[in-house]
């Protein structure tokens, strides 16, 4: 039995692995700040005397003792990511640097999601660990691309220069039950609209690709990666390589769901991948690891799951942007005055002159002579 901490614990892919770590007898710490996460996500494991829920942000320095660390905080859809770009580099680069830390202090094994997005809109089919990608750095999904990409490069860092045990994944498309139904996301969103009778939309021509990898073979994945030796640090590939268009995702969606709704197409998004395919060859040489559940089969879970919720009413909403503080005086009152009630001044303690032997006051150097070179080192 493993103390393990799932950063991201209360969202889709991260309640899965809290749900697997339970089935095999660890210690659960679930931290997550609830911004796309949510706790109807993992209300039914609050009874396991062997989990544990936090509502920590990733940003803040956490202070637990440990023996495995999932990296997972993080929005990781684009109408998520970018309500608050700022924020979602924050989390991928300060949540990196905070949980790297707490490896490090707790010698802890840290496992850290990241994304096919780093390849960005890739000029190589099927993508390899060892392509580079094709990533534009200041468009508007750059927020959350580059930030994965730093923080595979702190990762890195940290495993050459502390020896921190790592092990890092690339992430494709993956689906499933507890997926947010507004979050933008191309599977969510044909099933809600499909079962709504909606009219669901296509980007572009609809003939960029994806590839769907259902929940439980990316959970899988990622056991199978935290298994391996020290010396198996990724990055590795976890995703399904069959490629799907959308428009024959959508078309098959609608027979699934026996909908009757059509089809609309709008512009496509700016940066939008039109291709991409995992080449999972390493997944396969060094974790014997490929996806089991077909295209169908998964659909029909996740199907099933969304219209449970429709039935009953119970679609999340969408977060809302996170709030951010600001002090303002009120009529009358100084900045100054605001500023001493937040963080009231130190106070100041008088001391007496030093005085020698004699009895007379012994002069001070001024600051200019304590700063001169030859005054010596600090």
């Amino acid at each position: 039995m493993r103390r393990i901490l799932v950063t991201g614990g209360a969202g889709f892919l991260g309640s899965h692995l809290c749900e697997r770590l339970l089935r095999e007898g660890h210690d659960v710490l679930c931290v997550d700040n609830y911004f796309t996460g949510r706790k109807s996500n993992i209300a039914h494991l609050l009874g396991n005397p062997r989990f544990e829920a936090l509502r920590h942000d990733v940003t803040i320095p956490l202070y637990v003792e440990v023996d495995e660390i999932y990296n997972l905080a993080c929005p990781a859809s684009p109408i998520h990511y970018q309500l608050d770009p700022v924020q979602t580099t924050k989390t991928s680069v300060h949540g990196a640097i905070n949980m790297l830390g707490l490896a490090k202090r707790v010698k802890a094994r840290i496992f850290h999601a990241s994304t096919s997005e780093v390849y960005g809109d890739p000029q190589r089919h099927p993508q390899t660990e060892d392509y580079w990608g094709n990533v534009n750095p200041i468009g508007v999904r750059s927020c959350y691309d580059e930030g994965k990409r730093c923080a595979e490069t702190l990762f890195f860092d940290y495993y050459r220069q502390h020896r921190v045990r790592i092990k890092v994944a690339r992430i494709f498309n993956t689906y499933g039950p507890r997926m947010h139904p507004n979050d933008g996301r191309v599977v969510s969103n044909f099933v809600v609209q499909a079962l709504r009778h909606e009219p669901i939309t296509i980007y572009g021509e609809g003939s960029q690709t994806r590839c769907f990898c259902y929940v439980d073979d990316q959970i899988d994945g990622w056991m199978r990666l935290m298994g391996t030796p020290d010396d198996v640090t990724g990055p590795i590939n976890l995703g399904n390589p069959q490629e799907t268009t959308i428009l024959e995702l959508a078309r098959t969606i609608i027979d699934l769901t026996g909908s009757h709704s059509p089809l609309i197409w709008k512009t496509l998004p700016s940066d939008d991948p039109r291709r991409r395919r995992p080449d999972i060859s390493l997944a396969e040489e060094v974790l014997g690891w490929r996806p089991r559940v077909s295209l169908k089969e998964g659909l029909l879970k996740t199907i099933e799951y969304f219209d449970a919720l429709l039935r009953t009413d119970t679609l999340p909403t969408e977060p809302e942007r996170p709030a951010v503080a600001e002090v303002r005086p009120r009529a009358g009152r100084t900045f100054g005055e605001v500023a001493a009630q937040i963080a009231p001044p130190v106070p100041v303690v008088a001391v007496p002159p030093a005085r020698g032997k004699d009895g007379t006051r012994v002069r001070s150097a001024p600051a200019s002579e304590l700063l001169r070179p030859e005054a010596g080192p600090a």
